[in-house]
């Protein structure tokens, strides 16, 4: 199973579309527990992934290396602002197999939520360790109104990442973040997703899989017949608080569905299939596909039925583009242009939640 490890609740940014630093209220800003205690939690399982998460994790990367030295994981990820990469040192970089690095796309945009000067310094840590970093790194956009899915994803393209992959800032409330959304997805977003796979399908005929993760995700999902959530949330993905809390989304600590014990009193065997998504995901035609999209929007629906719904909508276009998609890739696998393996992206739970 995989396990999203707090580091910290701390964060050195304040996005506009996140409120940073995780309230105390919510989660201790320092680890509570012990390493040892951890490791006898995460012994249980044979298949231990473990993706370290925060707050910004590399603030704490002390304990990132403890935990990498002593947890018997099978692999591990971490989700990172980027901005401390040029600190960890090379031996631990080559044991992370997934770099999640959070950038906007083009500079005008990650500096607009995620402050002034940050795209420059990120991308400049991404290039540093590029030159001895040799797994997945992966762009991971939140997008908002002033992104432009298609100028976005074609910039970061051009940037030494091997995949880019995006949000929706659709989890809380709508803010100030939003002024039209329903202008933004039908003039912008998913004639941008149309854009898009248009050029992910021309590249297909061309020999080349452009790395665009919920392409390949959705095309993975319907080549290979993976069902329900593709984040695994409550399923086999977990999420464990610096106080030795066991959530089943590693957002919304607060909320009493979320919380499935501590690493004291669990087993990973206790904790599996334990949360699922509710109506009216289930009965829904994309369902074997899409799987819920997110638990935490499932359970807590804080734009409402109404935009729960027009949310679902941008998933049902996207889907509509892959199902194009998909009929090109198998077309190309009869032909001998490309394996079905070849598809098989994500090879193992990386945290990309898939369905944006």
């Amino acid at each position: 199973m995989l396990y999203i490890i707090f580091l910290t609740g701390v964060c050195n940014l304040r996005c506009r579309y996140c409120g940073g630093t995780i309230p105390e209220e919510v989660m201790p800003h320092e680890i509570q527990y012990s390493i040892e205690d951890l490791k006898k939690f995460i012994s249980m399982d044979n298949d231990a992934i473990i993706a370290f998460y925060g707050g910004e994790p590399l603030l704490r990367i002390n304990y990132m290396k403890k935990m990498m030295d002593l947890l018997p994981a099978k692999r591990f990820v971490v989700q990172t602002n980027g901005l401390f990469l040029d600190k960890v040192p090379e031996e631990y970089l080559s044991r992370l197999d997934t770099i999640l690095v959070s950038i906007d796309g083009r500079e005008e945009v990650t500096d607009y939520y995620r402050g002034g000067g940050v795209y420059h310094m990120v991308v400049d840590k991404v290039q540093k360790i590029r030159k001895v970093y040799h797994g997945d790194l992966i762009a991971r956009m939140a997008v908002s109104q002033e992104s432009d899915i298609y100028k976005e994803v074609m910039h970061l393209l051009s940037l030494p990442f091997d995949h880019i992959h995006w949000q929706l800032n659709v989890v809380w409330a709508p803010d100030e973040s939003w002024t039209d959304f329903d202008s933004w997805l039908r003039n912008s977003y998913n004639p941008g997703i149309t854009r898009l796979a248009n050029l992910w399908i021309e590249e297909l005929r061309n020999g080349r899989i452009l790395g665009i993760v919920p392409f390949q995700g959705i095309i993975k999902r319907m080549l290979f017949n993976e069902t329900g959530l593709p984040c695994g949330a409550g399923r086999d993905s977990f999420a464990i608080t610096t106080d030795g809390r066991i959530l089943a989304c590693p957002i919304g600590g607060e909320f009493s569905w979320n919380e499935l014990g501590d690493i004291w009193s669990k087993e990973p065997g206790d904790i599996r299939n334990s949360v699922d998504v509710d109506e009216p995901c289930k009965s829904c035609d994309l369902y074997p596909i899409c799987g819920g999209r997110c638990l935490f929007a499932n359970k807590e629906r804080l734009w409402g039925m109404e935009g729960f719904n027009k949310i679902c909508g941008t998933v049902r276009h996207l889907i509509a583009e892959m199902q194009r998609a998909r009929d090109v890739v198998e077309e190309l696998i009869a032909h001998g242009k490309f394996k079905m393996e070849d598809f098989y992206y994500p090879p193992f739970n990386n945290t990309t939640e898939i369905i944006p």
